[in-house]
């Protein structure tokens, strides 16, 4: 890695003038960087300090970025599409620091850095330069609900995903092999009986267990359930607070707008899929397609919403 051009590429950010957009510029630079070592990682099969490192400094850059603009605004950076795609960012690129420290393997890395790269360079190249800037907040946002609802939600959307991603994975990785789930449907277990037992010899402890070395296929489906469950939760809870805010802010639970219509159809969409593990036993490429098509409905949901610039929760459409 090549410290000195990273060094002179921050010092030319840098002197952009606005420190907001100057620490998202640097934050794309840092997981542009990190993109091509973690499919590097992928040749030799182990994971590279030099990405956490990379990933960590964006995210450290994102939540500086954040709590400046937060600074200069007076509220919480959630007013625009720039903002809240910025804490998008920064909430994925915390959920993979998250995920690689209970299993660190370069997939993870090279599978999940391109959500938080998307969403900065969408942020910082694709949007106008007046939805960049810091704006008031719209009095239906001025509650006390904003920090909690938005918040909760961007991190819901965060874990769900990675999560998803990472069951895209089990779905492109090793197609040609079996997939043979050895662990439980709730993405727990890893002992099995071994032998004969001879009970009348050891009748204390019949039976012996010894533990199981799991493919990469199976922790890629036990890490992308652990990730969607929480993303599920979060999710639940967001929408919950969100109706309480909706009837404080307009006299309604549920008003059936486009942005709440849209997050109940992906609140199903992982209902099925956690249905589908914990009630049918479903596992590995089965239920990853239903994570796979939530990541549609996320983007729907989340951008596609404020590009039509329809309904209650457009503060910050593309036209």
């Amino acid at each position: 890695m090549n410290l000195d051009f990273i060094t002179i590429a921050f010092v030319n950010i840098l002197e952009l003038g606005d420190p907001v957009l100057s620490l998202g510029l640097v934050a794309f630079l840092l997981l542009l960087v990190a993109l091509p070592v973690s499919f590097w990682s992928l040749t030799t099969n182990k994971k590279s300090s030099n990405v956490t490192l990379l990933i960590a400094l964006a995210n450290l850059c994102l939540a500086s970025q954040l709590l400046l603009r937060w600074w200069q605004s007076g509220h919480f950076p959630v007013s625009n599409l720039y903002e809240s795609l910025c804490f998008l960012a920064w909430s994925c690129s915390l959920t993979q620091l998250i995920v690689e420290q209970s299993w660190p393997s370069p997939l993870v890395s090279a599978f999940a850095t391109p959500m938080s790269l998307i969403a900065v360079a969408f942020a910082s190249f694709v949007l106008p330069e007046n939805l960049q800037k810091a704006s008031p907040l719209v009095p239906a946002l001025r509650s006390s609900w904003l920090i909690m609802h938005v918040s909760v939600i961007m991190l819901s959307y965060a874990a769900l995903l990675i999560g998803s991603i990472l069951s895209a994975a089990v779905l492109i990785i090793d197609r040609e092999d079996n997939l043979e789930i050895r662990a439980s449907s709730i993405g727990s277990g890893g002992y099995r009986a071994t032998g004969k037992q001879n009970i009348d010899l050891d009748p204390i402890n019949p039976i012996q267990l010894s533990s199981l070395n799991f493919s990469r296929l199976e922790r890629l489906d036990t890490m992308s359930y652990r990730t969607i469950t929480v993303g599920f939760l979060l999710l639940t809870v967001g929408l919950i607070s969100g109706a309480v805010w909706a009837n404080e802010a307009w006299g309604s639970w549920w008003s059936w707008d486009p942005k709440e219509t849209w997050a109940l159809i992906c609140w199903l969409i992982y209902a099925a899929y956690l249905h589908t593990r914990l009630t049918k036993g479903w596992q590995g490429r089965r239920p990853a397609i239903f994570a796979t098509s939530g990541v549609l409905i996320i983007g729907i949901c989340y951008i596609g919403v404020n590009l039509l610039g329809v309904g209650l929760h457009s503060y910050g459409w593309f036209f």
